[in-house]
């Protein structure tokens, strides 16, 4: 009987240990995906800011209310705006963010091919 209570605390504490060890692997892997808007340069995770430790403090909040990962983006969206989110999402507002890059490729691969044939002839 003694054996099956000391397994019974073993399990409830290794058991605990996941969920808590889940529950910070989750709030890392959302600051990491945040813009620190005082360093600019640098992602709320890897920033020791104000901002970013109450930034932390509020996922860690959040995740406790039990709001997903979804959840915590659009409401710091709606306060902080999309500058705030390294990956933001395809919209009319980063339709142009989004596509620059493919425009800005193109442009330069029809600049180069030009230049090789003005070079043959």
């Amino acid at each position: 009987m003694r054996i099956k209570k000391y397994f019974l605390i073993v399990f409830f504490i290794i058991l605990t240990n996941f969920s808590f060890a889940e529950e910070k692997n989750l709030q890392n892997e959302i600051t990491k995906n945040l813009r620190c808007l005082i360093c600019q340069g640098q992602s709320v995770y890897d920033s020791d800011s104000e901002f970013a430790n109450s930034i932390k403090s509020l996922v860690d909040q959040k995740l406790k209310e039990g709001n997903s990962e979804k959840e915590i983006y659009e409401y710091l969206k709606v306060r902080y705006g999309d500058w705030i989110l390294y990956d933001p999402e395809f919209s009319k507002n980063t339709y142009f963010l989004w596509l620059l890059p493919l425009l800005l490729f193109l442009f330069g691969g029809a600049i180069i091919l030009k230049l090789f044939n003005i070079r043959k002839n």
